[in-house]
């Protein structure tokens, strides 16, 4: 394959404060926030890891050093667990960061919008396509199936072009969303003829709304960097998306798999129930505790 077509490194912007979830991220990072037993973060590393991506690149902020504490390793942790024959326990903690999976952190000075937490990465990019996962979007496939990031680089060594995770949303519910709308292009695929960030029901050109995967070319980050700064001094991804598109072709891709929106309280629960009762030790007993629940 073409080392162009190659997606080997992730971006993961993680600056963001996590005030709808006050008080509990106050000191904590809102991506460590457990869905069972591990953190949001977790999930979203596991997935890149298992679509073929071994550089994963951490856009951070102040009182985000939990995450990086997170990958590295805990020398004392494992050195107890192999004293205390803990093979087991040891094998999950070591787990966490493969020997062939490499870390990067970079600071976000600013909370200035998606595009300037990209563009903080483009350094250490280069000139790769590359992928961007928002872990608030805990994003899992169908049983038995790829990953949704393993689907979208599967889908990027055939086109060559950027890529947008998408799915339907309800009418009510487009103004919390980019709204994307173009020509079919095959099977789960969608040619970009406008992408519109937020719009108003009345406004959206469809219900295809974007989730929190990408990948994206090195193009991008000169169409960020001639971004000009909207309400806030915020430069938003989405707009440079649309001015790549006025360049080279930009697909939406239409994934198989399930999205939990882990920002929201609501979907963050939502997680932690049906991840629970999927677990290989705690679903079954999980379940029969539901079950004996009087709702």
């Amino acid at each position: 394959m073409p080392a162009s077509r190659q997606v080997l490194t992730a971006v993961f912007p993680v600056a963001g404060l996590g005030t709808r979830f006050l008080p509990a991220t106050k000191a904590s990072p809102k991506e460590m926030l457990p869905i069972v037993d591990k953190p949001l973060i977790q999930y979203a590393v596991e997935e890149a890891y298992a679509a073929g991506v071994r550089h994963m690149v951490f856009v951070t902020g102040r009182s985000k050093r939990a995450i990086e504490d997170h990958f590295d390793t805990a020398y004392e942790l494992e050195s107890e667990m192999e004293a205390a024959g803990k093979r087991d326990l040891l094998k999950v903690v070591r787990a966490v960061a493969p020997d062939d999976m490499d870390c990067t952190y970079v600071r976000q000075p600013r909370s200035l919008g998606l595009g300037h937490t990209v563009l903080c990465a483009a350094h250490i990019v280069g000139e790769q396509p590359f992928a961007v996962l928002l872990a608030d979007d805990l994003m899992v496939g169908p049983p038995g199936g790829l990953p949704v990031l393993a689907q979208m680089t599967e889908a990027f060594a055939s086109l060559g072009h950027s890529l947008l995770a998408v799915q339907e949303v309800p009418a009510d519910q487009v103004r919390r969303y980019g709204i994307v709308a173009g020509t079919p292009a095959g099977e789960r695929l969608i040619q970009l003829e406008r992408i519109v960030e937020k719009p108003a029901p009345e406004d959206a050109p469809s219900r295809m709304g974007v989730a929190g995967r990408y990948i994206l070319t090195p193009r991008i980050f000169d169409e960020i960097r001639q971004q000009t700064p909207g309400a806030g001094g915020e430069i938003q991804l989405t707009d440079a998306i649309a001015r790549l598109m006025s360049k080279e072709a930009v697909y939406a891709y239409q994934y198989s798999g399930k999205r939990y929106d882990c920002g929201s309280k609501e979907g963050f629960l939502q997680a932690t129930v049906e991840l629970a009762l999927q677990h290989p030790q705690m679903g079954a007993p999980f379940r029969d505790y539901l079950k004996a629940l009087s709702l």
